[in-house]
């Protein structure tokens, strides 16, 4: 499907911003914001407007996805700049990406798993600075610091 767009040679010009922003369901700023960040790519016409080519609705996709999965902007960016701008994502380019996203959020399923299986066991006590503390005092560490409730008088 055209854009829309042509120029004199019958050659697309790209999609508007609007039409991106509709067709990802992504607002203008932040199609803005993720081109300012290296994440997106456009071109600009001879009237000085914005235009995208077709690839950067499924560039926005990957990018929505990672980051409903609790991806960090700063490491989608990394994962981003390993591809190029100028054509449409393969399904290996997602299979090399998803692989390496999986290794990071499996670690923070652990953690997190953890942390809830520690929490469970804290909230008894309501303590959090106490001896052992697996969560905010792991082995005592504060111990060091001399009598007293430091993480009361830090926080």
């Amino acid at each position: 499907m055209n854009s829309g767009f042509t120029s004199t040679s019958g050659l697309s010009l790209g999609l508007s911003v609007g039409e991106v922003a509709r067709r990802s369901g992504v607002a203008v700023s932040t199609l803005h914001f993720y081109e300012a960040k290296g994440l997106i790519s456009s071109h600009r016409t001879t009237g000085n407007q914005r235009r995208y080519p077709r690839s950067v609705l499924r560039r926005i996709a990957v990018i929505r996805i990672a980051q409903k999965t609790g991806i960090p902007l700063s490491e989608i960016e990394e994962a981003l700049a390993t591809l190029p701008h100028d054509r449409q994502l393969l399904a290996s380019d997602w299979q090399r990406l998803s692989e390496n996203w999986r290794v990071n959020l499996t670690q923070r399923i652990e953690k997190l798993t953890a942390l809830r299986d520690q929490l469970t066991g804290c909230i008894g006590c309501g303590c959090l600075s106490m001896y052992d503390c697996p969560l905010r005092n792991p082995h005592d560490a504060l111990s060091s610091k001399g009598p007293g409730a430091h993480l009361v008088e830090d926080d």
